[in-house]
């Protein structure tokens, strides 16, 4: 049995090595990505709207969508530790994603508002499921294509599905009249692709750890200990910069009410977020790999101009804001993960996943409300803080190289 779904091999003969070159693995975790994406951000984009027409005030939406995300980031303090003793990063992979392709189609014919807002939690739940196993998984092939490279790679694929999900879902809308079950329903089609992929993909590379030991034949301990020093460094530069991070849903907000942009041209925005997104993805993950992490600097940067481009009532400048939005974005779901995995060794590296979503998780809920409180009180405030906290984070920053020379 390989030691990526039960204990390691008992020498170098019992070895499975993996039946595809990394980068071909890497593009095949793409395509899955994508098409879980196309399934559940598709479902995403219309969750408030389902619920409301089942009988939901605003209220039960923000519980509703609120506990979904806590549950999406933060029981992976509890699946990450589990992937790591129990080895079983295929068997979590793959249940997480089925918990989620299951879930969505049931969406737009359950009728009844209690089923929908389980189902909804429970779409959340996979991805905590299978989040910590996945990038472990990940991370070992990208041992050999370049940690950056890799983890960008997939994250452009991973936008790719983010996009046609919801436009997906719209025509399908618009073509029934506003019938949520076949917009929905559609979706079961990726999702049963996703998990076809995913088992093909076991099948030819059980072991995907045979990646990163080809390079580092030495042995690894299954676990190493506690997790290095350097990487709570990391993580409390990521937690200081991400709650200095402003939400999508303040800057629609400011866009909307300030009469800068239609509601109808706020998706449409949010597209081309993405699409920026997925290529300062590519190309930070490159630099990453030449430069290593003085690349991380740009996160800091970004997230501060953010808030003093967008929050204007000029609307060049705020869709300019919104689009640096998106590279920010693109940097903390490639680059930001690529490097917990040079950090942290191969055995605890699916624990190091949990925490470190866990710790991203808190620092985004400070972060909106902090953005969202200071928004209401005075944005010239709001602009003159968040650029005090990316301040912080680059100081925490050059703590971490310090550490790490």
């Amino acid at each position: 049995m390989s030691d990526a779904d039960g204990p390691p091999p008992a020498g170098p003969g019992a070895e499975r090595p993996a039946r595809m070159s990394p980068w071909r693995f890497v593009v095949a975790f793409g395509t899955v990505s994508l098409l879980a994406d196309f399934v559940y951000e598709g479902a995403r984009a219309v969750t408030g709207p389902l619920l409301a027409s089942l009988g939901a005030s605003a209220l039960v939406v923000g519980v509703v969508t609120g506990a979904g995300e806590a549950a999406a980031l933060g029981l992976r303090l509890v699946s990450g530790p589990m992937a790591d003793h129990t080895r079983r990063f295929w068997g979590l992979t793959i249940a997480g994603y089925a918990l989620t392709v299951a879930s969505v189609p049931f969406l737009g014919v359950v009728g009844v508002l209690w089923a929908a807002c389980a189902l909804v939690i429970a779409e959340r739940v996979g991805k905590a499921v299978r989040s910590p196993a996945k990038d472990t998984l990940l991370s070992h092939a990208t041992a050999a294509t370049g940690r950056g490279r890799g983890f960008a790679v997939h994250e452009a694929m991973d936008q790719v599905g983010a996009l046609i999900g919801p436009l997906t879902v719209a025509g399908m809308l618009a073509l029934t009249g506003g019938d949520y079950g076949p917009a929905l329903g559609v979706l079961a089609l990726p999702g049963v692709a996703v998990l076809a992929v995913l088992v093909w993909l076991r099948a030819r590379v059980p072991d995907p750890a045979a990646y990163e030991r080809e390079l580092t034949p030495q042995p690894q301990p299954r676990t190493a200990g506690r997790l290095p020093t350097a990487f709570w460094t990391y993580a409390a530069f990521t937690a200081t910069t991400t709650a200095g991070f402003t939400t999508f849903g303040i800057l629609a907000y400011h866009l909307v009410q300030r009469g800068l942009l239609a509601t109808a041209w706020v998706p449409v925005l949010y597209a081309a977020a993405m699409v920026v997104d997925a290529c300062a993805a590519l190309v930070t993950g490159w630099a990453y790999d030449r430069v290593g992490a003085r690349v991380l600097v740009a996160l800091p940067l970004l997230s501060a101009a953010v808030p003093a481009l967008a929050f204007t009532d000029t609307v060049g400048w705020a869709v300019a804001g919104s689009l640096v939005w998106g590279a920010a974005m693109g940097i903390q779901e490639s680059t930001l993960r690529a490097t917990v995995a040079d950090l942290v060794p191969a055995g605890r590296r699916a624990t190091a996943y949990g925490v470190f979503a866990g710790t991203v998780g808190a620092a985004s809920l400070a972060g909106g409300a902090l953005t969202g409180a200071l928004y209401t009180y005075s944005i010239p405030v709001l602009i003159w803080v968040i650029a005090a906290i990316q301040v912080s984070a680059l100081g925490v920053l050059a703590a971490l190289r310090t550490r790490a020379r």
